[in-house]
């Protein structure tokens, strides 16, 4: 009983932390970078071309990825119109240590594209889980 009642309390203060931002960095909407996006399928979920990271770069915040120089990243989407300068993917973070991989933003600056891995791209619209933490 005792056990129940401190698991239901922590779960309470979590909840109440997270609710306030004490400690949830994610779960968080921010503004959209762009209304479309080109990808290689109507899902998003195949890679469009290989980069290669030309510099590092740290992400500013959530809706992007952090990357180092000389990874290979993987390019799934990339904004047209207002957020063109930024390309949506995955690094493989094993080859450098503890980095998980993750999708996110980056600028299309940092990358030199290596190989592309499909021929038509799909205009999609963007929507709000791409923008999502």
């Amino acid at each position: 009983m005792q056990l129940e009642v401190s698991l239901t309390v922590r779960a309470l203060c979590l909840l109440v932390f997270c609710a306030t931002g004490v400690l949830c960095t994610r779960g968080e909407e921010v503004h959209r970078l762009a209304q479309r996006k080109l990808c290689a399928d109507e899902e998003c979920s195949h890679p469009i071309s290989m980069a290669r990271a030309l510099a590092d770069y740290t992400a500013p915040d959530c809706r992007f990825i952090n990357i180092r120089q000389g990874q290979i990243v993987y390019i799934y989407g990339k904004l047209k119109g207002k957020g063109r300068d930024y390309w949506q993917g995955t690094v493989q973070g094993d080859y450098f240590g503890e980095q998980s991989t993750s999708l996110g933003f980056f600028p299309k600056s940092i990358v030199r594209e290596i190989q592309h891995l499909g021929t038509e791209l799909v205009e999609m619209p963007t929507v709000d889980w791409d923008f999502y933490c």
